[in-house]
């Protein structure tokens, strides 16, 4: 996938692959407007679950299902993205309008759901190459912008209150996420094991709840075609009811990792932000407590010590699907190296290394 560009299209990968006729027919008889007729083809660069272009009667839908073979425990539940998204959709979070979802695993073999096609770029590298510095400040703004809105997202007005349990968010999430990691890990790791130890002993007293993405970053928002600003949220696999400091720590982890250190996360270590129209930590923090109403912000050093243990779960479990051989992205070979280096970072952080 390139920088900035629309997300890059390839043929369906061998191991993503179902009965496309069977799919068509469902679809006929199922979404309005929808003929039969259709080309298939796969985004190349989503990590998790397999997400489809699927073009036809001159219209564009976009379909998104779990992988195939063996899943980790709650992980990959569509249900979940299609319902969140769904619920978002009168408030002011911009997301793709959602269509359809089938839970009847024998049409393609997974459960999965459609949702219109959202035009735009997107940008994977964080210091987003070959854009203006007036539209770099817009974006990054209004990425800061668009999470403090979720977070203030009235839950029970938009029908989420058993979205996900109220309470303890970073605590469960600790120990789901070790027992994530144990699960998929290719070795130990010293500075992760270190990482959770101190994690698990220096947990904030003070708990709060609101929606959290559980993926915010900049790779999973569409920018509008010309415009600086969002005009989807992607990838809600992770949402849930948390602390939104744990999900705004994830959004600013760039400012802690080197350029070019993953698709995902690549970094502003070194960069000279002022000069690339971008916002400081300190800066994105002020904006986020403006939007939000806060008066600052505690533990910042925990939560974002936090979000880097949670993002290096995640790499290696992908690193680990790879090898099993049901990754959806033919990068994720090298996933091992950047889980090192997030792992490494979070417990350099935390320790004040």
């Amino acid at each position: 996938m390139g920088d900035a560009s629309a997300p890059k299209l390839v043929e369906v990968l061998a191991q993503h692959r179902f009965d496309e006729a069977r799919l068509a027919a469902y679809l006929k008889a199922h979404l309005a407007g929808f003929d039969g007729a259709a080309t298939i083809r796969q985004f190349q660069g989503g990590q998790s679950n397999p997400t489809y272009l699927i073009e036809a009667s001159g219209r564009r839908f976009v379909l998104r299902k779990q992988p195939p073979g063996a899943l980790l425990p709650s992980a990959h539940q569509i249900d979940r993205e299609y319902r969140i998204q769904t619920a978002l959709a009168p408030t002011g979070v911009p997301v793709a309008a959602m269509l359809h979802y089938c839970d009847d695993a024998t049409i393609i073999g997974t459960p999965f759901y459609v949702m219109a096609h959202v035009e735009g770029r997107v940008f994977h590298d964080v210091m987003m190459p070959d854009v203006s510095a007036a539209d770099r400040a817009a974006i990054q703004r209004h990425l800061i912008e668009t999470i403090a809105t979720l977070h203030l997202v009235d839950v029970p007005a938009v029908g989420l209150e058993g979205f996900g349990r109220p309470d303890h968010y970073v605590a469960r999430q600790i120990e789901r996420w070790t027992r994530q990691y144990e699960a998929s890990k290719t070795a130990d790791f010293p500075a992760m094991t270190q990482l959770i130890d101190w994690l698990r002993a220096h947990q904030p007293a003070q708990d709060e709840t609101s929606i959290v993405h559980g993926d915010f970053r900049l790779g999973n928002m569409v920018i509008h075609q010309t415009a600086p600003r969002i005009v989807a949220v992607l990838d809600w696999e992770l949402a849930t009811l948390g602390h939104p400091l744990a999900d705004l720590a994830y959004c600013c982890m760039s400012y802690h990792l080197p350029p070019g250190s993953g698709p995902a996360m690549a970094g502003y270590q070194g960069v000279d932000l002022a000069s690339l129209g971008l916002m400081t930590e300190a800066e994105a923090l002020d904006l986020y407590c403006a939007r939000t109403g806060r008066d600052g912000i505690k533990d910042w050093r925990f939560f974002m010590g936090f979000s880097l243990f949670r993002s290096a779960a995640i790499v290696e479990g992908v690193f680990a699907r790879s090898r099993a051989g049901n990754a959806a992205d033919e990068r994720a070979g090298r996933m091992h190296d950047m889980f090192i280096t997030v792992a490494t970072t979070g417990w350099d952080l935390v320790r004040g290394a």
